[in-house]
């Protein structure tokens, strides 16, 4: 089935910009927006409205697939591309995307992808958010026109074999942390909360902020939430640990520290991602082997999750050779084509590292639905919740996409089975 066009309109994405830098240099906030100037290239304001480029790629039987551009919040921090305007890349789209791809044959979907990542505008690749959001659409129309799950078409590329259960997902509260918490134990989410700790207020001028926050997790998820609950806490804390004991740091004291976070989330398992931000990979790299080192020395179960300078396949990789971290954010928009956060996720597999499968509230439902099938088709051990920062949206949409995937397999495998016996018979 070949390609016959491809088309690009502007759009809303499911949460907005953040200018990181700006807010860890202490921006207060003004309601929903914050006070002050931008310091990150490319925005125009420290909070701005997060945007999309809805791509639909035209088949030759009529029939129109879509994916969505999408780059994450923080974006312009830790390494990843500059701030993804839908007005400046929507040219790019509907022209060298287009002249690439037209005319190809549609069910090819790994070759279409990797063109995709090699192809280059005036000696640049193409934004992260461009590669992310056309190879969901390359992705759809090839299912379609294989007429399978577009679980089954990334297996197929990867070389994996798929879950034959829901991924565990992974809800994140945004800044209204408690309620949002408290929404997910009443639906028993497997990992809470991500809860957005990312100033000295949210963590407090010594740490004891997020310790209480943790004690309450604990004794709220006891009372709301169903029979056998047993909750992971999953806590992003944007480098805020690093800011807090200074550089360089006293390592007894940082170890001291997440001891009593581990003491705070007990009975239950803690992670904390993001625990600093060491400016750039290789620093980043060796200052999160020194802590879990540290970890693991004086007997501290707390897992550490990669994310700041861990953004593309590569990148992945160096945190994961160098046993930097227990689990790893695959950040889905920032290693541009899906199938390669789907590469990123299998690396993982028989290492000391597991793959969790992010991405940002800043996405639309669109990539949220084909990144609930990246998940599925490499079994990674997590997946995030999103669009949005509501909680409900994100963790519906995610969890019924994998539910309605697993379902659909299992009828399919039950059809061939029925049809093969009936051919024999």
């Amino acid at each position: 089935m070949q390609i016959e066009a491809i088309h690009a309109t502007p759009g809303y994405s499911g949460f907005f910009f953040d200018d990181q830098r700006a807010i860890k240099d202490g921006a207060r906030q003004d309601g929903f927006t914050y006070d002050g100037e931008p310091v990150t290239d490319g925005f125009d304001e420290i909070r701005q409205a997060g945007e999309t480029i809805v791509v639909d790629v035209e088949l030759a039987d009529r029939t129109v697939h879509r994916g969505d551009c999408a780059a994450v919040q923080y974006s312009g921090a830790g390494g990843r591309d500059p701030l993804f305007t839908a007005a400046e890349y929507a040219p790019v789209v509907e022209g060298p995307v287009a002249e690439a791809l037209v005319g190809r044959d549609a069910t090819d979907f790994l070759d279409n992808a990797e063109l995709l990542e090699e192809l280059q505008v005036e000696g640049d690749r193409l934004h992260t958010a461009i590669r992310y959001g056309v190879s969901q659409a390359l992705l759809t129309a090839a299912a379609e026109a294989r007429r399978t799950t577009k679980t089954d078409v990334l297996a197929d590329a990867l070389g994996a074999e798929p879950a034959t259960e829901p991924v565990p997902v992974f809800g994140q509260s945004g800044d209204d942390r408690y309620t949002n918490a408290e929404k997910m134990f009443v639906k028993g989410v497997p990992v809470l909360p991500h809860a957005l700790i990312n100033s000295v207020e949210k963590i407090g001028r010594d740490g004891e902020t997020l310790i209480e926050y943790v004690e309450w997790l604990v004794d709220r998820s006891q009372e709301l939430g169903p029979d056998g609950y047993e909750p992971r806490f999953h806590v992003d804390v944007y480098g805020m640990i690093g800011e807090l004991f200074g550089a360089p740091y006293d390592r007894d004291e940082v170890i001291d520290y997440f001891a009593a976070i581990e003491v705070a989330a007990a009975p239950y398992p803690i992670q904390i991602e993001g625990p600093m931000d060491a400016g750039g990979r290789e620093d980043q790299i060796a200052a999160m082997v020194e802590l879990r080192e540290g970890l693991r020395s004086a007997g501290v179960d707390v897992d550490i999750v990669a994310d700041e300078w861990c953004n593309t396949v590569e990148d992945v990789r160096a945190f994961v050779d160098a046993e930097a971290a227990d689990f790893v954010q695959v950040k889905t928009p920032d290693l541009g084509g899906i199938h390669r956060s789907g590469q990123a996720v299998r690396y993982c597999e028989g290492t000391e590292t597991q793959a969790y499968l992010g991405g940002t509230c800043n996405e639309t439902e669109t990539s949220a639905r084909a990144c609930a099938h990246v998940a599925l088709a490499t079994n990674a051990a997590q997946v995030l919740a999103k669009p949005g920062m509501g909680f409900d949206e994100g963790y519906m949409i995610v969890e019924n996409e994998m539910r309605r995937t697993i379902a659909r397999r299992k009828r399919d495998c039950t059809t061939t089975e029925t049809d093969e016996i009936t051919a024999d018979d």
